[in-house]
């Protein structure tokens, strides 16, 4: 049962009996709102009976009713404490724990997810539908089924009380409630495009945040601001419907339930009439039907709160479903050298990107993948870091398969840059010391230096501890890229992946931090994929790619001879 409900509601193992315990105390404290319709009753028998049936002796007086009032305030109170404490604390806990649980799941997936999804879409799924589903299961979920349980209940007791009266008063709620069934895959349906509607809006001012300089310069405001409105009113039109077509149908269901009312009143009449029962029997029912169908109604209300969370859900049980990448945390090797055994790789089934591709990255080298855009060269680099599991073929590192390895024992080994640098809204020291997190300030000062970054922190106005904004917008592409080189080398991991590290770099600079890199990759494996003759000048191995396959590989001087691809790379870039 809870297994059941921890996949239907995207529950963790807690948050499923924390969600029984919270409906239970909800029933509880359903069934305990009718007590000051008992107390009425109870009173109402002696006292209002009294007049109807001279024969009826009162048998109580009115202090004991006093107390019996204070009774049931007291044991309320008492149910309504604890069903706060179950369902209000506990779901707001749950939610932080789905929070956690998401970021957790996502830290476990291959890091090439992050490359095809978009920003909008996860930050989405984390913050604005954990909070729908936190505003749905704090006030609707277990009250909704607390109050079929509850209901339930009360037309047991109501039934043995009097049953004929009771079909009279319950005939309606199955109508009532198909009314709202029918209805389901039709609200399913419009809370789908909705709940991608929605998307639609995020990602489109999301695309607008990240192109707001290629807005500007190209001056598309107008035409960025009139796609932004098309969306949105496209959302808003939908979100009407669907919110018009679900309150149609919740409105003719709670409608529907009023005829039971009706049935009280004319049926309850004939059995009075017939002597069937007494008027004061017939009085209780018709204060009963009054106030029922309002719980019933909130049913109907709250079954359409939970239709509207489906795809949530079903979102949520989709990110938690998704496959990670597991291997052993016992990872020793005996050297740091990558090799490719025939390697297949496609990021989709049509869409080959390697094939057949073999090569050795040796410990102590200088490795350089070149070769034209679209070959393979940072898919491999990737690869080799296990950002994605290949389809075919081994890659080894130190001779143990790196599929059989869990990914951040795996990254430990590695210091990499990318061509795109991400820097947080923090201190450059700060920035520097992700690579190593014990340390010390001598020791980023050092990293710093070698990578050419204390020429331009020293002229900051807090140095060191300049804070540089988000994505170090304070800074210019080459700082940026400096930066992430100096975390790098503050790493000092055995394996080093550079790709385009030095793209944005001038030549000076470029040839001051090659030196610097050049003194710490001394028996360490270096993989570089650069597009720049200058950048490889002191690679020990050349690795050529074009169209996903090794056209070429040995040392650069051999490659010139041979006269091949890279040969003719390095006479073009010698000509301009």
């Amino acid at each position: 049962m809870l297994k059941s409900i921890e996949r239907t509601f995207a529950l963790s193992e807690k948050g499923a009996k924390d969600f029984v315990r919270g409906t239970i105390w909800t029933t509880l404290l359903n069934i305990s709102l009718m007590l000051p319709a008992v107390f009425i009753f109870l009173f109402l028998l002696q006292y209002l009976n009294k007049p109807l049936n001279p024969a009826v002796e009162i048998t109580h007086g009115l202090w004991y009713y006093v107390l019996l009032g204070l009774g049931f305030m007291a044991i309320m109170f008492v149910i309504a404490m604890f069903q706060y404490s179950s369902t209000y604390f506990t779901i707001y806990n749950e939610s932080a724990n789905r929070r956690i649980s998401l970021a957790e799941k996502l830290r476990k997936l291959p890091l090439a997810f992050f490359g095809e999804k978009n920003l909008s879409d996860l930050t989405s799924t984390i913050m604005n539908d954990n909070t729908d589903l936190e505003h749905t299961f704090s006030h609707a979920v277990p009250q909704l089924f607390a109050s079929i349980f509850s209901i339930i209940l009360i037309a047991i007791g109501l039934f043995f009380y009097n049953w004929q009266l009771s079909l009279a008063l319950f005939w309606v709620v199955p109508f009532a409630a198909a009314i709202l069934l029918i209805a389901k895959r039709k609200i399913d349906k419009e809370n789908k495009i909705g709940y991608q509607n929605k998307r639609n809006v995020s990602e489109k001012i999301q695309e607008g945040l990240d192109t707001v300089q290629e807005i500007k310069s190209y001056n598309q405001e107008k035409a960025y601001i009139k796609e932004l409105n098309d969306t949105v009113d496209v959302y808003e039109k939908q979100l009407i419907s669907g919110e018009l077509l679900t309150g149609i149908f919740v409105n003719s269901s709670a409608a529907f339930l009023k005829l039971g009312l009706a049935s009280v009143i004319i049926f309850g009449a004939t059995l009075v009439a017939s002597g069937a029962i007494s008027l004061f029997v017939y009085l209780i029912f018709l204060m009963i039907s009054a106030s029922i169908y309002n719980p019933i109604s909130e049913v109907f209300n709250n079954l359409a709160a939970l239709l509207y969370l489906n795809v949530r859900i079903n979102r949520m049980n989709e990110m938690q479903a998704m496959p990670i990448q597991q291997g052993t945390t016992d990872f020793k090797p005996d050297n740091y050298d990558i090799e490719f055994k025939n390697v297949d790789f496609s990021y989709e089934e049509d869409k080959q990107v390697l094939q057949n591709v073999s090569f050795t990255a040796k410990q102590g080298e200088i490795t350089a993948l070149v070769g034209p855009s679209g070959g393979g060269k940072s898919t491999s680099a990737k690869l080799a870091a296990r950002f994605w599991d290949i389809q075919k073929g081994k890659i080894t590192l130190g001779g143990q398969n790196i599929s059989e390895i869990e990914p951040e024992t795996l990254l430990k080994h590695y210091s990499i840059v990318f061509q795109d640098v991400l820097l947080f809204n923090t201190s450059i020291k700060d920035n520097i010391r992700v690579g190593k997190r014990d340390a010390t300030d001598e020791d980023i000062i050092r990293v710093a230096k070698l990578a050419q970054c204390d020429e331009f922190i020293s002229k900051m106005p807090q140095g060191y501890n300049t804070i540089i904004g988000e994505n170090g917008e304070t800074l210019s592409g080459g700082e940026r890229q400096r930066i992430s080189i100096a975390r790098a080398l503050l790493k000092d991991a055995p394996i080093v992946l550079l790709d385009e590290a030095t793209a944005s770099l001038d030549v000076e600079n470029e040839t001051k931090i090659q030196a610097g890199i050049s003194a710490l990759v001394q028996n360490k494996t270096v993989l570089i994929i650069a597009h720049r003759m200058r950048t490889i000048a002191n690679a020990d191995k050349i690795v050529v790619l074009a169209n996903g396959t090794v056209v070429e590989s040995g040392s650069p001087e051999i490659l010139k001879l041979q006269k091949g691809v890279f040969a003719k790379m390095a006479q073009r870039q010698m000509a301009v």
